[in-house]
């Protein structure tokens, strides 16, 4: 349904990306990759996206890196530019489907929930956030200073993102005023990818329409 477009990142520079229209004037959702990189699996996500009349676009953070070995995306993701990342790659994202007509919120996996929190804490544009199973360090984003709605999916059994951190994330967005709408589900983490070992139907598209109302409510 999608192709692979070039955007404008705010320094001028271009940056690839998948984008899956839905038509001008419909909201837009920047989808944000995993550690493995702009694969398949978050494209479909996008054109799924679309599908339910988004326009969707997701940026390649790694400029044409994927694997599917952890230990290399481990690597990948430890060597990306996070800042860049967010305040370049995907403030882009995020300029280039405004500029198709609506508003604009940012959704992502894992590392692509890390970055998710991150931009809506240091972006500008955007009108609300959706972060799977990922929170930045508190180097990169201070969830405090997030002004937008924001909805989080997170695993109970994850020694990555874990329970402590969720509740941690909570506890200061609602200490700065904020209201984030927090779930969690009874599954690991990468619950919501269905080539992951540890995909779990119920949970993952309990989120998904959980996430579908929120969108069409802040976008």
């Amino acid at each position: 349904m999608g192709s692979l477009i070039d955007f404008k990142r705010p320094d001028g520079s271009s940056c690839k990306g998948y984008l899956a229209e839905a038509g001008k004037g419909k909201p837009g959702i920047v989808v944000i990759q995993e550690w493995w990189g702009l694969n398949d699996q978050i494209c479909g996500v996008a054109d799924r996206f679309a599908r339910q009349g988004f326009n969707a676009l997701a940026p390649d953070l790694y400029k044409g890196r994927v694997t599917q070995k952890p230990d290399e995306a481990n690597h990948m993701m430890s060597g990306l530019d996070f800042v860049g990342a967010s305040d370049q790659d995907i403030a882009g994202a995020v300029k280039h489907l405004a500029g198709l007509g609506g508003k604009v919120g940012v959704m992502g996996f894992c590392m692509g929930g890390a970055l998710t929190i991150a931009a809506c804490a240091r972006i500008e544009g955007i009108s609300c956030g959706v972060p799977f199973y990922g929170i930045p360090p508190g180097q990169l984003a201070d969830p405090a200073k997030i002004a937008v709605p924001l909805q989080g999916h997170f695993a109970n059994k994850d020694d990555w993102c874990t329970p402590a951190a969720v509740d941690a994330l909570e506890k200061t967005m609602k200490g700065a005023g904020q209201s984030p709408e927090i779930f969690r589900y009874d599954a690991a983490h990468a619950f919501s990818n269905e080539r992951s070992e540890a995909y779990d139907v119920k949970s993952a598209n309990a989120a998904w329409e959980r996430m579908l109302e929120f969108l069409k409510k802040h976008l």
